[in-house]
């Protein structure tokens, strides 16, 4: 098993090179990736798949009433129930329904379905089912809960899912036809994820791909609620670690609406309160803050919103500079991207002349600090302190924001944190070496942070970021406290740059 970027900070081992020397490119490292996933995704369950509820009819229908409803509902077979069989009928077995020398009005579909079609469990692995199909010269098989039969899997379904699972979540995903089969999608990006990071993919990787997955899902379920008129008239965002695309798995909600001004939808209570509940139902915490469009203050006309953002920036509200940290991290998922930029360009302008804003908004960096002296004990772990860590409070959050108030002070529109820190070398802003130290770190506090999340929900834990340093092994531990005491190097420059302790 590949272990690229899992449980490391460092750069990959081990990787094939070519006769030169050199790296694989892009392309072979993707081709690579999509192979190790097709091997990953063959052992998943046929439960997890792309089963369709069949259509069951009577042994008795005739073939014409029975092709009817074939058309009307867009299948291309039925289950036939006759006398306690099942039977599967197919529009294939048209072709010998013709040579039957009855006519199709008259002629019963047990007359022409095939009885005792081959079956697989829903705990069955889809390899067990592809391999049934292709011995068999078969092109679906029967699924089965117990004795019951459950749904139909087809062979380009199959294949679709084992080629591109990712993509054919998405597509679960856009073309939804209510928000049940929506949740359904939603509800299998987790399985995804476990796959992923089982199988070696970097952290990274894993939280794009996941990132787009949750948009894709927003964007359908903003499309189901609401009606076009209002769909044009406003900006659906998202904010915090799913607008940067570091949040992978599901652990609040963390979204916002901005509306055009001179705009207004009797009944938008409504619909945002359905947005937000459907998202809980789909496995979306709600968040603990209330960051979420269903609420007041997430969910205004921009120009209401831009008088908020000035309060955030120069009245006392002692929420204000997190407020604005969560916006600056916003990212447009469906409607008027305009209405977002238009947004933003304005915190720009509200700074434009408060040079001293800036040391205020990075202040919290040193919120979570801690005396410095409990990480010290980490890899022989000794005494209570060394028991849990907060991997949020203590590393990600501080590193995160810190590299965000630079951002800001800077003007880098940038929102994920590995793409700003590329733009700060880039303006000579930040230090290369430091960069690079601050990026692996992240990293490795991702990747952590997943891990202990997968271990607590296999144990029935609601997944938090809570990591007990018992379930490490020494080298994680070591790797831990190396990461930990970049984010602290790094809290101190922070405080040295803006003065912080003369604040």
């Amino acid at each position: 098993m590949a272990t690229t970027g899992s449980n490391s900070p460092g750069p990959a081992t081990g990787a094939p090179t070519d006769p030169h020397g050199s790296p694989p490119t892009g392309g072979a490292v993707s081709v690579r990736r999509e192979r190790r996933e097709f091997v990953s995704l063959m052992t998943t369950p046929v439960r997890d798949a792309l089963v369709h509820k069949p259509l069951f009819v009577d042994g008795g229908t005739d073939l014409v009433s029975l092709c009817g409803e074939l058309s009307r509902r867009g299948l291309g077979e039925a289950l036939v129930r006759d006398d306690g069989r099942i039977g599967i009928f197919t529009t294939t077995d048209l072709r010998d329904a013709l040579l039957h020398g009855v006519p199709p009005e008259a002629l019963e579909v047990r007359e022409i379905a095939h009885f005792d079609p081959f079956t697989v469990s829903a705990d069955d692995e889809l390899f067990d089912a592809l391999i049934l199909m292709l011995r068999h010269r078969i092109h679906r098989v029967l699924v089965r809960e117990g004795d019951e039969v459950v749904g139909l899997l087809r062979q380009l379904d199959l294949m679709a899912f084992v080629a591109s699972h990712s993509h054919l979540i998405a597509l679960k995903a856009s073309h939804a036809s209510d928000i049940a089969e929506l949740g359904e999608a939603a509800r299998q990006i987790d399985g995804l994820i476990r796959v992923l990071h089982e199988d070696g993919v970097r952290i990274e990787v894993i939280a794009g791909l996941v990132g787009g997955l949750n948009r894709q899902v927003f964007q359908r379920l903003w499309e189901l609620l609401a009606p076009e008129p209002l769909r044009a008239n406003s900006c659906v965002i998202v904010m915090g670690s799913e607008g940067r695309n570091e949040q992978i798995i599901k652990t609040d909600q963390d979204n916002a609406l901005l509306l055009r001004d001179g705009f207004e939808f009797d009944g938008l209570e409504k619909i945002t309160q359905a947005f937000t509940d459907a998202l809980l139902d789909f496995g979306y915490p709600l968040c603990p803050g209330g960051i979420m469009l269903s609420r007041p203050l997430w969910c205004q006309p921009v120009a209401r919103f831009r008088e908020t953002m000035r309060d955030w920036i120069h009245g006392s509200d002692p929420e204000g500079p997190m407020n604005l940290a969560i916006f600056l991290d916003a990212g447009a998922v469906t409607g008027d991207a305009t209405l977002l930029a238009e947004a933003r360009d304005h915190v720009d302008r509200l700074l434009t002349g408060s040079d001293a804003y800036f040391a205020r908004f990075a202040a919290a960096v040193e919120q979570f600090r801690s005396d410095g002296s409990w990480w010290r004990r980490l890899p022989g772990m000794r005494g209570r302190e060394a028991a849990e860590v907060d991997l949020k409070k203590l590393g990600i959050f501080p590193l995160v924001h810190g590299v965000r108030s630079l951002a800001l002070q800077y003007g880098i529109r940038a929102v994920g944190t590995m793409d700003r820190l590329t733009a700060l070398t880039a303006a000579n802003r930040i230090e290369t070496s430091r960069a690079k130290d601050l990026s692996e770190a992240l990293r490795f506090l991702m990747s952590l942070k997943l891990d202990n999340n997968l271990r607590q929900m296999e144990a029935g834990r609601t997944p938090d970021n809570a990591i007990r340093l018992s379930e490490l092994g020494t080298l994680e531990r070591q790797t831990l406290k190396d990461s930990l005491a970049i984010v602290r190097d790094f809290q101190q420059w922070i405080s040295h740059h803006y003065r912080l302790d003369v604040l």
